[in-house]
């Protein structure tokens, strides 16, 4: 075929091909690809730093021409025929590549799934924004995907084109500010970011991906593109027969981990685990102690190991530090197989600023609000999702259902929401915004909860929420149909303070603060409570929950043991930090290791023990499972006894027929005959007694006591107890 050099830059201007070999052209495919021009057809590539591109024949890997240069900058182009399955035959001074064009193939993305990115009710980005493994015309590659609706031009960049952001520039599909390319011959494993010229053409710091749903492990800050083929999981029984009203009503006591310091090897530079020895050494220890469910700090990918995850960038990317995502699934495999559940730290609230992350993403204030007063936290030195737009809420709530449904945990436990719920949170007069009606609550944020909880618990039945929230919020467990956020559960952080300032009293002063023990009912089933003995009590000098209490060792240990008992007797769900199951003498280091070692010495072994068998005693006892959301479960037997320290719970399932009564002396004296009335003659038999001695304590109490017909705190019949001290006592009602 003959042609001039001149045919082969029909249907371009200069302007065009220097814009594109720049790397500021915005729409690649009008120039790059093969494209008809009556009968003539030519080919364009842009490659620079190659020596030669020769188009061979797909079929034969017959020469068809030889590309010629029509710009320095790395810009070929050459005539062949329209109907040719073509290959590029790439020549560079170190390598020979094969690879089909990526500007030949059509549009990528549907109408449909920019309408709903659009709308914020795309809920699968994980697997339409971001590098998806396909096939297309059968061609393997991977397909990018990436919302950046005010970038003037994106590329692909990685080491597949050496990190050239002029290589592989991204059609845009205007309608959603989507950017996208097919780019054959890639497949999973490979690192990835996007390079994004701003609006007033400004090359910005290359991106990792919002959606990347794989990650290098920091300090690295590359995206990976993730395996497309889904993992091959073994727990259909699980999913079946877990929901969250089965979670509402039955025995829930968590262990919340932060998996970089639970475990470290120190014979090999202090590392910690993988997820295949977490499923190993994490999932055994964890059903053996009793616990329902595992409670991850969060561990979607983030920057800054001193965040302990609660600054993350990667929302869909479970992090590199421990493995794979496939490695992460398996954990969770192993975990419903031994009966446990998972659930996941989730931070809906805030991103840090690194210039590789999401902040002023595409130039402007994509994510985040660009006035500081609603888009900074200054507590945290983080930006703010914009949850006014609908592109960010359906980023969020893409990203939860991304764990419960792909991940299939269990639930998820969102963090700050009252830093969301409030537009004055942690600000002074004049530094935040009223909403429209000049009130201070964030509508958009309770319109997300809403919204996000609803989606949730229609797509993944299986699945709960809940809410750190420490305000008087109202209606935060309550359905969003009656007026409520709608999550699970709540964690009680008023019990919390309230409990640990108490025990932290010497016993000798406690009678004083004798309703900060007891408050927590008059509220108890306003909504659907956690109890959390959670990480932030035992760092930033807070001491270790040991530490807290009063007295000598011996002291400390028996009012940590009571201060359980009370605990599991109290109505709620159960939460503890790693650490506190050993009485861990010294607070949490996230860069160190629980104190394995303690467990030789017998008082610390006993506190393990203690929980152990607490657990069981959770999951075997109904009543102590229903009246923890239900208010006819539970009334006092003793709440007014301030000059002796002593508590009496009575807790019933709904037929009565599971009765216990849980008794607390908080001081160092014993009582002797100590007569409490109780709601039913019989025997009253010691099931549970934190003064054991397989516990470390003294061994004070009974076995089994009768009911008399004498009344007492308002009850026709009663008992006398020995009550040991600085313990809580558990008795079952028999026949």
């Amino acid at each position: 075929m003959r042609y001039e050099r001149t045919d082969l830059m029909i249907g371009t201007v200069q302007e065009g091909l220097q814009a594109l070999v720049e790397g500021r052209h915005g729409d690649p495919f009008s120039i790059l690809g093969r494209h008809q021009y009556g009968d003539f057809t030519v080919v364009r590539a842009l490659l620079p730093g190659a020596a030669s591109v020769d188009v061979v024949e797909a079929d034969t890997g017959r020469v068809l021409t030889r590309l010629e240069t029509i710009h320095e900058g790395g810009l070929f182009a050459g005539a062949i025929g329209s109907t040719t399955n073509y290959l590029f035959r790439i020549n560079w001074p170190d390598a020979v590549q094969e690879t089909e064009d990526p500007y030949i193939f059509g549009l990528l993305l549907g109408e449909l799934d920019l309408h709903l990115i659009s709308q914020g009710t795309h809920y699968d980005l994980g697997r339409t924004l971001g590098a998806i493994p396909m096939e297309i015309d059968g061609i393997q590659g991977v397909r990018f995907c990436l919302w950046a609706p005010n970038a003037r031009r994106v590329s692909v960049v990685g080491d597949f084109n050496s990190w050239d952001g002029r290589r592989h520039p991204m059609r845009l599909r205007p309608s959603a500010g989507v950017w996208e390319l097919f780019i054959p011959r890639l497949t999973h494993g490979e690192r990835y970011k996007f390079e994004l010229i701003d609006a007033n053409g400004n090359l910005l710091p290359q991106k990792a991906d919002p959606v990347a749903r794989a990650s290098e492990a920091a300090p690295s800050t590359a995206s990976i593109v993730a395996p497309s083929k889904p993992f091959r999981w073994s727990d259909e029984d699980w999913m079946r027969a877990h929901s969250a009203e089965r979670a509402l009503e039955g025995a829930m006591s968590v262990y919340e981990v932060h998996l970089g310091s639970w475990l470290r090897i120190a014979e090999e530079a202090n590392r910690p685990l993988d997820w295949v020895e977490f499923s190993q050494r994490l999932v055994p220890y964890v059903q053996d102690l009793g616990f329902t469910h595992i409670e991850l700090l969060p561990i979607m990918e983030h920057p800054f190991g001193g965040s302990w995850g609660y600054q993350p960038l990667g929302l869909f990317a479970p992090t590199g530090r421990y493995g794979l995502p496939d490695d992460f699934a398996y954990f969770v495999d192993r975990c419903h197989a031994a009966g446990i559940g998972v659930i996941l730290d989730w931070v809906p609230a805030h991103f840090p600023t690194d210039v590789w992350g999401l902040a002023r993403f595409d130039g402007t204030a994509l994510y985040e609000h660009e006035d500081p007063r609603e888009g900074f936290h200054k507590d945290w030195n983080t930006l703010i999702y914009n949850l006014g737009r609908n592109e960010v809420k359906g980023f969020l709530i893409a990203s939860a259902l991304e764990w419960l449904e792909h991940y299939h945990v269990d639930g998820l436990r969102v963090d700050a929401v009252a830093s969301m719920l409030y537009r004055d949170y942690s600000r002074n007069e004049g530094e935040w915004i009223p909403n429209v009606h000049g009130g201070r609550e964030n509508l958009e944020a309770v319109e997300f909860f809403k919204h996000l909880n609803s989606i949730i618990h229609h797509r993944c039945p299986h699945a709960f929420t809940a809410a750190e929230e420490s305000t008087a919020w109202p209606g935060v467990t309550t359905r969003p149909e009656d007026g409520g956020l709608g999550f699970d559960f709540k964690w009680n952080m008023g019990w919390m303070h309230d409990t640990l300032h108490y025990m932290q009293e010497d016993p000798v002063h406690r009678k004083y603060h004798h309703s900060a023990m007891t408050f927590g009912m008059i509220y108890a089933y306003s909504e659907h409570f956690m109890l959390p003995l959670s990480h932030d009590e035992v760092v930033h000098g807070k001491g270790s929950l040991f530490a807290k209490m009063p007295g000598d060792h011996w002291q400390r240990l028996a009012n940590l043991r009571a201060y359980y008992g009370f605990m599991w007797g109290h109505p709620g769900k159960k939460l503890i930090f790693m650490g506190c199951e050993l009485a861990q003498e010294s607070e949490w280091d996230h860069d160190g290791s629980v104190r394995w070692d303690l467990l030789d010495s017998p008082a610390h072994a006993g506190i393990q023990r203690l929980i152990r068998d607490l657990n069981r005693l959770y999951a075997q006892e109904p009543a102590l499972q229903f009246s923890d959301l239900h208010a006819a479960g539970f009334e006092w037997a003793v709440a007014d006894d301030a000059e002796n320290s002593v508590y009496g719970m009575l807790r019933s399932s709904p037929d009565r027929s599971s009765l216990m009564l849980i008794m607390s002396n908080l001081t160092p004296v014993p009582r002797y005959g100590y007569r409490v009335g109780v709601p039913t003659e019989g025997r009253w038999q010691v099931v549970f007694n934190t003064d054991a001695a397989i516990y470390g304590g003294a061994n004070l109490g009974q076995t089994e006591v009768r009911a008399e017909r004498q009344p007492s705190n308002g009850k026709q019949y009663s008992v006398l107890l020995t009550l040991p001290p600085l313990a809580t006592v558990f008795l079952r009602h028999k026949e």
